[in-house]
């Protein structure tokens, strides 16, 4: 990988890991139109642990209190900090079970331009619908166990390229009444033990691989990944908190044209 791929890709995947706009819509367009090749699974272990790390750095506070309730929950100490701890490993398990059971089926066969334009386009919509009509009276401390089912089983479909892992959980979160600011902190704490699960699976393929391994794009793409998803998440907040989810369903309709113009 030359140097100005690991950047634009590494900025990329920090910034469309959190973004309601579809990573795999934006990796797409630079394999495409530069002709760039699949940058490995080495490389996509480090940009995702950057993520990661960027998370769970940014939300250390609130990760912290959560741990510890949620140790002392298992012996019957409960408060709201353990209740959400649940609801977030509630939340997980569908698209936990889904990405097993179907990644490789999704991988193989949906994979394409077509589909990740549709995708990008319907899914902006319903979260145009979402922010417009959702009551947003709730923090996410309020949400139910039903109301996190819904959220999870949503996440299912960001199986499906041009989705949105975060897009689809922040549109569920509205539905379910919850705040932008909050749907938005919600799915960006249910974010992290997908990353984790994802990101060991990948491992564990990257250790029975053998290949050389260039350190300079893993570790450089580890640091930009980091740095561009720790810079969007606190930007992401402030600005749903002012203007909404619009300028989002906008860049995504745009984006989808795009896509249909060049690609179909």
């Amino acid at each position: 990988m030359g140097l100005i791929e690991i950047i634009v890709l590494s900025i990329l995947q920090g910034l469309t890991e959190f973004l309601p706009i579809s990573s795999s819509a934006h990796l797409i367009l630079p394999s495409q139109i530069l002709g760039w090749d699949d940058q490995g699974l080495a490389f996509d272990v480090a940009v995702h642990a950057g993520s990661l790390f960027a998370v769970v750095l940014y939300f250390r506070q609130e990760v912290g209190r959560m741990a510890v309730s949620w140790f002392a929950s298992l012996f019957g100490k409960h408060d709201s900090e353990s209740k959400l701890a649940w609801l977030i490993i509630l939340g997980t398990i569908p698209a936990g079970l889904a990405g097993f059971i179907f990644k490789d089926f999704i991988e193989g066969n949906l994979r394409t331009a077509t589909v990740i334009a549709v995708t990008t386009i319907l899914f902006g919509l319903l979260l145009w619908w979402a922010d417009k009509y959702g009551k947003q009276t709730k923090g996410e401390y309020q949400v139910s166990i039903k109301e996190v089912l819904v959220i999870g089983f949503a996440q299912m479909l960001a199986l499906i390229p041009g989705t949105s892992r975060s897009g689809i959980t922040i549109t569920a979160g509205l539905m379910m009444g919850l705040t932008a600011k909050a749907a938005a902190r919600f799915s960006f704490l249910l974010s992290i033990p997908l990353i984790f699960a994802a990101g060991g699976y990948q491992t564990i393929k990257l250790s029975q691989q053998v290949m050389p391994v260039d350190w300079t794009a893993i570790g450089l793409g580890t640091v930009l990944s980091f740095i561009s998803a720790y810079a969007c998440i606190h930007y992401f907040l402030i600005l749903v908190e002012k203007v909404g989810m619009l300028p989002f369903v906008i860049y995504r309709l745009l984006l989808g044209g795009i896509l249909i113009a060049f690609f179909i």
